[in-house]
C-alpha cells in the first residue's frame, strides 16, 4: 500500500491516488485547487493522463500523494485503464448538477475493482456545489449511494474551495491509518514469534509424506 523513497529520507510514504469520473465533472480543478490553489473557469478536458504530487503531514510522518487525473472522456478509458495499477486511494467525482454524470457512478465503481485492488480508499465527490440552483441531484442521494457501496461521502467545490483539500485529506489520512494497523499487528505477531523463540519452543511442520515415513519406520522397527 505504501512505497518508501531510499533516496528521499524525508519522504515516509508514498501513496498513488487517481481521479475518476464523467468527463467535465471537475476533475483538474480539484486537484488544481488542491495542489496549487488554482481554478481554471475554462480549462478543456484532459487529454491522456496527468498527475500532481502533494505533500501532507500526519502523525509526524511526511505522506507523499501522488494524484492521477484520469481523463473521462470515453475514447480513453481504454488508455487509463492502465493507471489504476497500483492506486491505493481513489476520488469518483460527479457533478450535483448533471445528473447523467451521478448514474455513470456505478460503472466507475466496476471499472475501478476490475483494474485495482478492491480495497482501495474510495470517496464518493459532488462537486460543484457551488451550483445551487441547477443542482440535479441531491445531497441525500450522494450520501445513500455511499452509504451502500461503502464510500466517503463530500460534496466540493474548485470554484470556492469548500471541502477540496477535506476530500483529498480524508482519503489520504484513511490509508496512512489502515497502513498503520497493519504495521501493528506486524509488529505484534514478530514480538510473539519472538517470544517463542526466547522460550525454547520450536514448532515442525511435517508434510503428509514425512508423516508417513515417520509412521512406516516406526512400524518396522517396534517389534
Amino acid at each position: 500500500m505504501a512505497f518508501y523513497n531510499e533516496e528521499e529520507k524525508t519522504e515516509d510514504y508514498l501513496f498513488k491516488i487517481v481521479l475518476i469520473g464523467d468527463s467535465a465533472v471537475g476533475k483538474s480543478n480539484l486537484l488544481a485547487r488542491f495542489a496549487r490553489d488554482e481554478f481554471y473557469p475554462n480549462s478543456k478536458s484532459t487529454i491522456g493522463v496527468e498527475f500532481q504530487t502533494q505533500k501532507m503531514d500526519i502523525n509526524g510522518k511526511e505522506v507523499k500523494a501522488q494524484i492521477w487525473d484520469t481523463a473521462g472522456q470515453e475514447r480513453f478509458r481504454a488508455v487509463t485503464s492502465a493507471y489504476y495499477r497500483g492506486a491505493v486511494g481513489a476520488l469518483l467525482v460527479y457533478d450535483i448538477s448533471r445528473r447523467q454524470t451521478f448514474d455513470s457512478i456505478g460503472r466507475w465503481l466496476n471499472e475501478l475493482h476490475t483494474h485495482s485492488d478492491m480495497n482501495v480508499v474510495t470517496i464518493l465527490v459532488g462537486n460543484k456545489s457551488d451550483l445551487k440552483d441547477a443542482r440535479e441531484v441531491a445531497t441525500a442521494e450522494g450520501k445513500a449511494l455511499a452509504e451502500a457501496q461503502g464510500l466517503f461521502f463530500m460534496e466540493t467545490s474548485a470554484l470556492d474551495s469548500s471541502n477540496v483539500a477535506a476530500a483529498f485529506e480524508t482519503v489520504v489520512k484513511e490509508i496512512y491509518n489502515i497502513l498503520s494497523r497493519k504495521v501493528m499487528i506486524s509488529q505484534e505477531l514478530n514480538k510473539q514469534d519472538v517470544t517463542r523463540i526466547e522460550n525454547g519452543k520450536t514448532v515442525v511442520l511435517q508434510g503428509e509424506g514425512d508423516v508417513e515415513a515417520a509412521q512406516s519406520k516406526k512400524g518396522c522397527c517396534s517389534s
